[in-house]
């Protein structure tokens, strides 16, 4: 009886399976995007030629001539070869989410329903799938089948926590589109998140703001004095930022694996999960490239760019080939930090916050 069970369970899975990558490989060749050709007439706060960015068009030796080179190459060198970055494609019109079971199913929440609902009622013409825990397994190891070590990685996380997190950015690395939390609804379609003067062939990742606390125990409640949201990202696949942090996290996690400090079931206890790899570790990756010179050109004039930077922003502000939203844009009506209510019109995606719904013993929760 048990055989046969798994036997079903494996046949369901991998029928899933290939209805997401017949999905993505399909639609790869058309992203289903609204091109806005009009130019920023305002100038990026980080100067970025496109031309001298990683991950814009390289030239590259015949792939035959360095394919057996490659298995040999650092993580990110794989990382960057594999999953290149065009600035200039338009953003996938992919839709990812994650939850324990399908809409199709009995077992799906029903108060999840109607915020599931939301993403495929404001994008009809994006493809929208909800990836189920198992299915998120065969995946991952199917995209990186060529970089090894992060499937590895993906396969030693002991608690659902960070595979949750983990999975976010690398479904967005591979494929791009926009990832958001099955307890968010869409307010907005994203073809609306950025407006008519930014030109989207130079923009590659937009996030938002999570939290801005003006007050001095800031600490107390968050990671950072300005913490990005990881809740909902939209991203053009390859981008350096993702490559980014799926290395830290990849490199991360088999340091704790081979030192034995990974039990399943266990939440490590050396790095909180927020700093592993939660909105900590994003905000931090999204600073070191606003601030890394291999894609920014510098001056003698040039400063850092910080949380400073981002102090009460109010209206879209793009850094190179990054935009970032005001906290009303993806957290409104939380009724502090300066946020609007759902009705603004900043206001694109609503978090519920709903943390009942996913217990840490028994879902991919987010932190």
């Amino acid at each position: 009886m048990w055989s046969s069970r798994k036997a079903i369970i494996s046949a369901v899975v991998l029928v899933a399976l290939f209805f997401v990558l017949r999905h993505t490989t399909s639609s790869q060749s058309q992203p289903l995007d609204v091109e806005i050709p009009t130019p920023d007439p305002q100038a990026p706060t980080r100067p970025y030629p496109p031309s001298q960015a990683a991950g814009a068009a390289k030239q590259r030796q015949p792939e035959q001539q360095i394919l057996h080179d490659i298995a040999s190459k650092p993580l990110r060198k794989k990382l960057e070869y594999y999953f290149s970055y065009d600035i200039e494609a338009k953003f996938p019109g992919y839709i990812w989410q994650t939850w324990k079971v399908g809409p199709s199913s009995g077992a799906f929440d029903e108060h999840l329903r109607p915020l599931e609902a939301s993403w495929t009622e404001k994008h009809p013409g994006f493809v929208h799938e909800v990836i189920t825990d198992l299915a998120a397994e065969h995946l991952i190891r199917y995209l990186f089948a060529s970089v090894p070590e992060v499937p590895e990685a993906y396969s030693a996380m002991p608690v659902p926590v960070l595979k949750a997190d983990f999975f976010r950015y690398l479904i967005l690395l591979a494929r791009g589109g926009i990832y958001s939390d099955i307890d968010t609804e869409a307010l907005k379609s994203a073809v609306d998140w950025l407006p008519p003067r930014v030109d989207r062939s130079a923009v590659g990742l937009v996030v938002g703001i999570e939290a801005d606390p003006d007050r001095k125990d800031w600490a107390d409640w968050y990671s950072r004095r300005i913490q990005f949201c990881q809740w909902t990202i939209q991203a053009k696949a390859g981008h350096p930022v993702l490559r980014d942090i799926v290395a830290r996290i990849t490199e991360k996690t088999l340091d704790l694996k081979a030192k034995g400090q990974l039990r399943h079931g266990r939440a490590p206890t050396d790095v909180s999960i927020v700093e592993f790899t939660g909105p900590a570790v994003w905000t931090d990756t999204i600073f070191d490239y606003f601030n890394n010179r291999d894609y920014f050109e510098f001056d003698s004039k040039s400063e850092n760019i910080t949380a400073q930077d981002f102090f009460n922003v109010k209206e879209h502000k793009k850094v190179g080939d990054v935009v970032v939203l005001p906290i009303t844009s993806f957290s409104p009506g939380v009724g502090q930090m300066g946020a609007g209510e759902p009705d603004d019109p900043m206001a694109f995606v609503k978090h519920v916050f709903d943390g009942s719904w996913k217990p840490e013993d028994e879902r991919m929760q987010s932190m």
